[in-house]
Protein backbone atom coordinates (compact mmCIF):
# COMPACT_ATOMS: atom_id res chain seq x y z
CA UNK A 1 0.00 0.00 0.00
CA UNK A 2 1.39 3.34 -0.99
CA UNK A 3 1.75 6.20 1.46
CA UNK A 4 -0.84 8.21 -0.48
CA UNK A 5 -3.54 5.86 0.75
CA UNK A 6 -2.99 7.14 4.29
CA UNK A 7 -4.29 10.57 3.28
CA UNK A 8 -7.96 11.11 4.28
CA UNK A 9 -9.90 10.01 1.27
CA UNK A 10 -13.13 11.88 1.69
CA UNK A 11 -14.61 14.94 3.38
CA UNK A 12 -17.88 13.37 4.43
CA UNK A 13 -19.92 12.76 7.50
CA UNK A 14 -19.56 9.45 9.35
CA UNK A 15 -21.83 6.71 8.00
CA UNK A 16 -25.34 6.67 9.39
CA UNK A 17 -26.56 3.34 8.07
CA UNK A 18 -27.49 1.07 11.00
CA UNK A 19 -25.38 -1.96 11.83
CA UNK A 20 -27.05 -5.23 12.68
CA UNK A 21 -24.82 -7.04 15.17
CA UNK A 22 -26.24 -8.05 18.55
CA UNK A 23 -25.57 -10.74 21.13
CA UNK A 24 -27.01 -14.13 20.28
CA UNK A 25 -29.45 -13.68 23.15
CA UNK A 26 -30.84 -10.55 21.49
CA UNK A 27 -31.92 -12.40 18.34
CA UNK A 28 -35.59 -11.91 17.62
CA UNK A 29 -36.01 -9.19 20.23
CA UNK A 30 -37.43 -6.76 17.66
CA UNK A 31 -36.72 -3.13 17.02
CA UNK A 32 -37.07 -0.84 20.05
CA UNK A 33 -39.88 1.69 20.07
CA UNK A 34 -39.28 5.25 18.90
CA UNK A 35 -39.42 6.54 22.47
CA UNK A 36 -36.92 3.96 23.72
CA UNK A 37 -34.59 4.66 20.79
CA UNK A 38 -34.86 8.41 21.43
CA UNK A 39 -34.01 7.91 25.09
CA UNK A 40 -31.14 5.60 24.26
CA UNK A 41 -29.78 8.09 21.76
CA UNK A 42 -29.81 10.94 24.26
CA UNK A 43 -28.57 8.94 27.21
CA UNK A 44 -25.79 7.30 25.22
CA UNK A 45 -24.32 10.79 25.03
CA UNK A 46 -25.00 11.67 28.65
CA UNK A 47 -22.20 12.43 31.06
CA UNK A 48 -22.85 11.78 34.73
CA UNK A 49 -23.11 14.72 37.06
CA UNK A 50 -20.23 13.28 39.02
CA UNK A 51 -18.15 13.21 35.85
CA UNK A 52 -19.04 16.82 35.12
CA UNK A 53 -18.01 17.73 38.65
CA UNK A 54 -14.61 16.21 37.99
CA UNK A 55 -14.93 12.85 39.73
CA UNK A 56 -12.58 10.79 37.55
CA UNK A 57 -12.55 7.02 37.27
CA UNK A 58 -8.87 7.04 36.29
CA UNK A 59 -6.30 9.20 34.59
CA UNK A 60 -8.35 11.21 32.11
CA UNK A 61 -11.33 8.84 32.35
CA UNK A 62 -14.98 9.87 32.53
CA UNK A 63 -17.97 7.65 33.36
CA UNK A 64 -21.00 7.58 31.09
CA UNK A 65 -24.18 5.68 31.82
CA UNK A 66 -27.38 5.26 29.89
CA UNK A 67 -29.47 5.06 33.06
CA UNK A 68 -28.56 8.56 34.25
CA UNK A 69 -30.60 11.73 33.75
CA UNK A 70 -30.15 12.64 30.05
CA UNK A 71 -27.73 15.53 29.63
CA UNK A 72 -26.68 16.85 26.25
CA UNK A 73 -23.02 16.21 25.56
CA UNK A 74 -20.54 14.60 23.18
CA UNK A 75 -20.92 11.11 21.77
CA UNK A 76 -19.00 8.19 23.35
CA UNK A 77 -15.29 7.74 22.70
CA UNK A 78 -13.93 11.16 21.79
CA UNK A 79 -17.25 12.38 20.41
CA UNK A 80 -17.02 9.83 17.63
CA UNK A 81 -19.56 7.01 17.84
CA UNK A 82 -22.87 7.71 16.14
CA UNK A 83 -26.18 6.27 17.30
CA UNK A 84 -26.11 3.60 14.58
CA UNK A 85 -22.67 2.35 15.69
CA UNK A 86 -23.63 2.23 19.36
CA UNK A 87 -26.90 0.47 18.58
CA UNK A 88 -25.19 -1.96 16.21
CA UNK A 89 -22.79 -3.09 18.92
CA UNK A 90 -25.03 -2.98 21.99
CA UNK A 91 -28.64 -2.83 20.85
CA UNK A 92 -30.80 -1.02 23.39
CA UNK A 93 -28.84 -2.17 26.45
CA UNK A 94 -27.63 0.09 29.20
CA UNK A 95 -23.99 1.01 28.63
CA UNK A 96 -21.16 2.46 30.67
CA UNK A 97 -18.22 4.21 29.02
CA UNK A 98 -14.77 4.72 30.55
CA UNK A 99 -12.92 7.17 28.36
CA UNK A 100 -9.37 8.50 28.53
CA UNK A 101 -8.75 11.88 26.96
CA UNK A 102 -6.51 11.65 23.92
CA UNK A 103 -2.99 12.85 24.60
CA UNK A 104 0.49 11.79 23.55
CA UNK A 105 2.81 9.88 25.91
CA UNK A 106 0.20 9.11 28.54
CA UNK A 107 2.25 6.11 29.63
CA UNK A 108 5.61 7.78 29.16
CA UNK A 109 6.63 5.88 26.02
CA UNK A 110 5.58 8.51 23.50
CA UNK A 111 3.41 5.96 21.66
CA UNK A 112 0.12 5.71 23.57
CA UNK A 113 -2.66 8.24 23.01
CA UNK A 114 -5.64 6.90 24.93
CA UNK A 115 -8.27 4.23 25.41
CA UNK A 116 -12.05 4.04 25.54
CA UNK A 117 -13.99 1.07 26.92
CA UNK A 118 -17.76 0.51 26.56
CA UNK A 119 -19.60 -2.18 28.52
CA UNK A 120 -23.25 -3.11 28.03
CA UNK A 121 -25.44 -4.54 30.78
CA UNK A 122 -28.64 -6.46 31.27
CA UNK A 123 -29.73 -5.62 34.78
CA UNK A 124 -26.42 -5.84 36.68
CA UNK A 125 -24.84 -8.46 34.42
CA UNK A 126 -22.21 -7.33 31.91
CA UNK A 127 -23.01 -8.68 28.45
CA UNK A 128 -20.51 -7.21 26.02
CA UNK A 129 -17.39 -5.08 26.25
CA UNK A 130 -15.71 -3.24 23.38
CA UNK A 131 -12.37 -1.47 23.76
CA UNK A 132 -10.85 1.18 21.51
CA UNK A 133 -7.14 1.91 21.75
CA UNK A 134 -5.16 4.62 19.96
CA UNK A 135 -1.40 4.25 19.75
CA UNK A 136 1.57 4.38 17.43
CA UNK A 137 2.95 0.97 16.54
CA UNK A 138 6.55 0.55 17.64
CA UNK A 139 9.37 -0.81 15.51
CA UNK A 140 12.41 0.53 17.29
CA UNK A 141 12.12 -1.63 20.43
CA UNK A 142 10.16 -4.56 19.01
CA UNK A 143 7.28 -4.16 21.46
CA UNK A 144 4.59 -4.57 18.77
CA UNK A 145 6.19 -7.16 16.49
CA UNK A 146 4.94 -10.30 18.21
CA UNK A 147 1.79 -9.88 20.24
CA UNK A 148 0.14 -7.26 18.04
CA UNK A 149 0.31 -9.37 14.84
CA UNK A 150 -1.13 -12.36 16.73
CA UNK A 151 -4.28 -10.33 17.38
CA UNK A 152 -4.43 -7.91 14.47
CA UNK A 153 -2.69 -9.69 11.56
CA UNK A 154 -4.53 -13.00 11.50
CA UNK A 155 -5.94 -15.16 8.73
CA UNK A 156 -9.44 -14.63 10.15
CA UNK A 157 -9.28 -10.96 9.17
CA UNK A 158 -10.11 -9.23 5.92
CA UNK A 159 -8.91 -5.99 4.40
CA UNK A 160 -11.18 -2.95 4.79
CA UNK A 161 -10.31 -2.08 1.20
CA UNK A 162 -11.22 1.06 -0.78
CA UNK A 163 -8.28 3.10 0.47
CA UNK A 164 -8.86 2.19 4.12
CA UNK A 165 -5.50 1.08 5.58
CA UNK A 166 -6.74 -1.53 8.01
CA UNK A 167 -8.24 -4.95 8.66
CA UNK A 168 -11.16 -6.39 10.62
CA UNK A 169 -12.63 -9.64 11.91
CA UNK A 170 -15.57 -10.50 14.15
CA UNK A 171 -13.46 -9.77 17.25
CA UNK A 172 -10.65 -7.39 16.23
CA UNK A 173 -10.04 -4.51 13.88
CA UNK A 174 -7.59 -1.70 13.21
CA UNK A 175 -7.41 1.34 10.99
CA UNK A 176 -4.35 3.55 10.50
CA UNK A 177 -4.64 7.30 10.86
CA UNK A 178 -3.44 9.40 7.92
CA UNK A 179 0.32 9.93 8.12
CA UNK A 180 -0.23 13.51 7.04
CA UNK A 181 -2.14 13.98 10.30
CA UNK A 182 0.08 12.11 12.78
CA UNK A 183 3.52 12.03 11.16
CA UNK A 184 5.87 9.07 11.52
CA UNK A 185 9.51 8.76 12.45
CA UNK A 186 12.15 6.20 11.48
CA UNK A 187 11.50 2.63 12.69
CA UNK A 188 7.95 3.60 13.68
CA UNK A 189 4.76 2.05 12.45
CA UNK A 190 1.54 3.93 11.73
CA UNK A 191 -0.66 5.36 14.46
CA UNK A 192 -3.69 3.10 14.60
CA UNK A 193 -7.13 2.98 16.14
CA UNK A 194 -7.85 -0.54 17.35
CA UNK A 195 -11.13 -2.13 18.31
CA UNK A 196 -11.41 -5.36 20.27
CA UNK A 197 -14.36 -7.42 21.50
CA UNK A 198 -13.96 -10.65 23.44
CA UNK A 199 -11.04 -12.98 22.91
CA UNK A 200 -9.03 -12.69 19.72
CA UNK A 201 -9.31 -15.54 17.27
CA UNK A 202 -12.79 -16.72 18.27
CA UNK A 203 -14.09 -16.12 14.78
CA UNK A 204 -16.57 -18.53 13.27
CA UNK A 205 -18.61 -18.71 10.11
CA UNK A 206 -22.17 -17.64 10.92
CA UNK A 207 -24.61 -14.82 10.43
CA UNK A 208 -23.87 -13.55 13.94
CA UNK A 209 -20.14 -13.40 13.21
CA UNK A 210 -20.83 -11.41 10.03
CA UNK A 211 -23.08 -9.02 11.96
CA UNK A 212 -20.41 -8.57 14.64
CA UNK A 213 -17.77 -7.86 12.01
CA UNK A 214 -19.98 -5.31 10.28
CA UNK A 215 -20.80 -3.61 13.58
CA UNK A 216 -17.12 -3.49 14.57
CA UNK A 217 -16.27 -2.00 11.18
CA UNK A 218 -18.85 0.79 11.46
CA UNK A 219 -17.71 1.63 14.98
CA UNK A 220 -14.02 1.50 13.98
CA UNK A 221 -14.50 3.94 11.09
CA UNK A 222 -16.58 6.23 13.31
CA UNK A 223 -13.94 6.17 16.06
CA UNK A 224 -11.08 6.79 13.63
CA UNK A 225 -12.83 9.78 12.10
CA UNK A 226 -13.46 11.11 15.61
CA UNK A 227 -9.77 10.76 16.46
CA UNK A 228 -8.83 12.56 13.22
CA UNK A 229 -11.04 15.45 14.28
CA UNK A 230 -9.63 15.39 17.82
CA UNK A 231 -6.11 15.69 16.38
CA UNK A 232 -7.20 18.80 14.49
CA UNK A 233 -6.94 17.21 11.04
CA UNK A 234 -9.42 17.49 8.18
CA UNK A 235 -11.04 14.81 6.08
CA UNK A 236 -12.56 11.48 6.99
CA UNK A 237 -12.66 7.85 5.94
CA UNK A 238 -15.77 6.46 4.24
CA UNK A 239 -17.49 3.32 5.45
CA UNK A 240 -16.57 0.31 3.28
CA UNK A 241 -19.30 -0.63 0.85
CA UNK A 242 -19.00 -4.41 1.25
CA UNK A 243 -16.43 -6.50 3.06
CA UNK A 244 -15.06 -9.65 1.45
CA UNK A 245 -15.96 -13.01 2.93
CA UNK A 246 -13.60 -14.60 5.44
CA UNK A 247 -11.56 -17.46 4.05
CA UNK A 248 -12.35 -20.78 5.70
CA UNK A 249 -9.98 -23.69 6.23
CA UNK A 250 -9.33 -25.53 2.96
CA UNK A 251 -7.35 -28.60 1.91
CA UNK A 252 -3.68 -27.71 1.62
CA UNK A 253 -2.41 -27.40 -1.93
CA UNK A 254 1.04 -28.86 -1.36
CA UNK A 255 2.28 -27.75 -4.79
CA UNK A 256 1.12 -24.13 -4.33
CA UNK A 257 1.14 -23.58 -0.60
CA UNK A 258 -0.88 -20.56 0.55
CA UNK A 259 -2.16 -20.23 -3.00
CA UNK A 260 1.28 -19.05 -4.11
CA UNK A 261 2.56 -20.53 -7.33
CA UNK A 262 6.00 -22.08 -7.03
CA UNK A 263 5.88 -22.49 -3.25
CA UNK A 264 5.70 -26.15 -2.27
CA UNK A 265 5.21 -27.74 1.14
CA UNK A 266 8.05 -30.19 1.85
CA UNK A 267 6.88 -33.78 1.40
CA UNK A 268 7.77 -34.70 4.99
CA UNK A 269 5.02 -32.38 6.33
CA UNK A 270 2.19 -32.93 3.85
CA UNK A 271 0.32 -35.52 5.91
CA UNK A 272 0.72 -33.49 9.09
CA UNK A 273 -0.37 -30.14 7.62
CA UNK A 274 -3.48 -30.84 5.52
CA UNK A 275 -5.39 -27.59 6.19
CA UNK A 276 -4.77 -24.00 5.10
CA UNK A 277 -6.54 -20.64 5.28
CA UNK A 278 -5.55 -17.25 3.87
CA UNK A 279 -6.54 -13.87 5.27
CA UNK A 280 -6.81 -10.29 3.96
CA UNK A 281 -6.48 -11.12 0.27
CA UNK A 282 -4.24 -9.38 -2.23
CA UNK A 283 -5.45 -5.78 -1.80
CA UNK A 284 -4.77 -5.25 1.90
CA UNK A 285 -1.80 -4.06 3.93
CA UNK A 286 -0.81 -7.66 4.70
CA UNK A 287 -1.56 -11.17 3.51
CA UNK A 288 -1.59 -13.93 6.11
CA UNK A 289 -1.52 -17.68 5.55
CA UNK A 290 -2.00 -20.23 8.34
CA UNK A 291 -1.27 -23.91 7.82
CA UNK A 292 -2.45 -26.45 10.35
CA UNK A 293 -3.61 -29.90 11.27
CA UNK A 294 -6.91 -31.68 10.67
CA UNK A 295 -8.34 -30.12 13.84
CA UNK A 296 -7.43 -26.66 12.46
CA UNK A 297 -4.73 -26.06 15.01
CA UNK A 298 -2.28 -23.54 13.59
CA UNK A 299 1.21 -24.92 13.15
CA UNK A 300 2.75 -22.37 10.77
CA UNK A 301 1.82 -18.74 10.07
CA UNK A 302 3.33 -16.86 7.12
CA UNK A 303 2.78 -13.13 6.66
CA UNK A 304 3.64 -10.78 3.80
CA UNK A 305 3.42 -7.12 4.85
CA UNK A 306 3.30 -4.89 1.78
CA UNK A 307 2.42 -1.64 3.53
CA UNK A 308 5.80 0.10 4.10
CA UNK A 309 4.63 1.87 7.27
CA UNK A 310 3.22 -1.31 8.80
CA UNK A 311 6.38 -3.20 7.81
CA UNK A 312 8.36 -0.98 10.20
CA UNK A 313 6.99 -2.78 13.26
CA UNK A 314 9.30 -5.69 12.36
CA UNK A 315 12.42 -3.50 12.21
CA UNK A 316 13.90 -4.84 15.45
CA UNK A 317 13.30 -8.45 14.40
CA UNK A 318 14.97 -8.01 11.03
CA UNK A 319 18.02 -6.25 12.49
CA UNK A 320 18.79 -7.45 15.99
CA UNK A 321 17.09 -10.73 16.82
CA UNK A 322 18.70 -14.03 15.80
CA UNK A 323 21.10 -15.34 13.17
CA UNK A 324 21.54 -13.28 10.01
CA UNK A 325 19.77 -14.02 6.75
CA UNK A 326 21.09 -12.45 3.54
CA UNK A 327 19.09 -11.89 0.38
CA UNK A 328 19.14 -10.35 -3.07
CA UNK A 329 17.78 -6.96 -2.03
CA UNK A 330 17.24 -7.45 1.67
CA UNK A 331 18.26 -8.90 5.00
CA UNK A 332 16.74 -10.55 8.03
CA UNK A 333 17.06 -12.73 11.09
CA UNK A 334 15.98 -16.20 12.09
CA UNK A 335 15.56 -17.62 15.59
CA UNK A 336 14.37 -21.11 14.72
CA UNK A 337 10.71 -20.59 15.57
CA UNK A 338 10.49 -17.24 13.80
CA UNK A 339 12.17 -15.67 10.79
CA UNK A 340 11.81 -12.13 9.45
CA UNK A 341 13.13 -10.93 6.09
CA UNK A 342 12.96 -7.29 4.95
CA UNK A 343 13.26 -6.56 1.23
CA UNK A 344 13.52 -3.35 -0.75
CA UNK A 345 10.83 -3.27 -3.43
CA UNK A 346 9.48 -0.74 -5.90
CA UNK A 347 6.71 0.22 -3.47
CA UNK A 348 9.06 0.50 -0.48
CA UNK A 349 10.02 -1.97 2.20
CA UNK A 350 8.17 -5.30 2.29
CA UNK A 351 8.50 -7.76 5.17
CA UNK A 352 8.10 -11.55 5.02
CA UNK A 353 7.52 -13.37 8.32
CA UNK A 354 7.48 -17.15 8.87
CA UNK A 355 6.51 -18.47 12.31
CA UNK A 356 6.27 -22.03 13.57
CA UNK A 357 3.74 -22.03 16.41
CA UNK A 358 3.78 -25.74 17.33
CA UNK A 359 6.27 -28.57 17.14
CA UNK A 360 5.87 -30.98 14.26
CA UNK A 361 6.09 -34.76 14.47
CA UNK A 362 9.78 -34.47 13.60
CA UNK A 363 10.25 -32.48 16.78
CA UNK A 364 11.85 -29.11 17.33
CA UNK A 365 11.33 -25.95 15.32
CA UNK A 366 13.05 -26.61 12.01
CA UNK A 367 10.15 -25.86 9.68
CA UNK A 368 10.69 -22.09 9.74
CA UNK A 369 14.10 -22.25 8.05
CA UNK A 370 12.88 -24.91 5.65
CA UNK A 371 10.01 -22.73 4.44
CA UNK A 372 11.56 -19.25 4.51
CA UNK A 373 13.62 -19.28 1.26
CA UNK A 374 10.81 -20.73 -0.83
CA UNK A 375 8.18 -18.52 0.74
CA UNK A 376 10.12 -15.31 0.18
CA UNK A 377 11.05 -16.23 -3.40
CA UNK A 378 7.49 -17.16 -4.39
CA UNK A 379 5.78 -14.30 -2.56
CA UNK A 380 8.25 -11.77 -3.96
CA UNK A 381 7.39 -12.96 -7.46
CA UNK A 382 3.66 -12.78 -6.69
CA UNK A 383 3.79 -9.15 -5.60
CA UNK A 384 6.30 -8.07 -8.26
CA UNK A 385 9.29 -7.78 -5.95
CA UNK A 386 11.40 -10.63 -7.25
CA UNK A 387 13.68 -12.24 -7.70
CA UNK A 388 14.68 -12.78 -4.09
CA UNK A 389 17.25 -15.47 -3.28
CA UNK A 390 18.07 -16.07 0.38
CA UNK A 391 21.14 -17.45 2.10
CA UNK A 392 20.52 -18.92 5.56
CA UNK A 393 23.15 -19.06 8.33
CA UNK A 394 23.62 -22.81 7.90
CA UNK A 395 24.24 -22.54 4.16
Amino acid sequence: MSEEQYVPVEDAESPTSPASAEDASDAGSGRPSFVRRLLRSRTARAVTAAGLAGALLGAGAVAWRTDTVPLLGPAPCWDSLGDASVSGLFGDRRIEVDEQSLGNARLGDGLSYGQCRITSYKDDRALRQVTFNVHQLDGLRGTDSTRWPQEFLAAGMVSLGEGLPGMVSASRGWLALPQGCTGRGDFSGPTVVEIGMGRAGLDFSSDLATEDRDALTDALVDATNGVIRSFGCSGSYPSPRELPSVDTWQDTDAAALCGTKGFALPAAYRKELPRTRIGAGDDGPARICEVGSDDREQVVRMTTVVDPALAEIFSWDSLRSGASVKGTTGYGKTTGGRAVYRASCQTGHVVFVVEQLRQTAKGGFTLTDELLPGYVAAEAERIGCGPQKLTLPSA
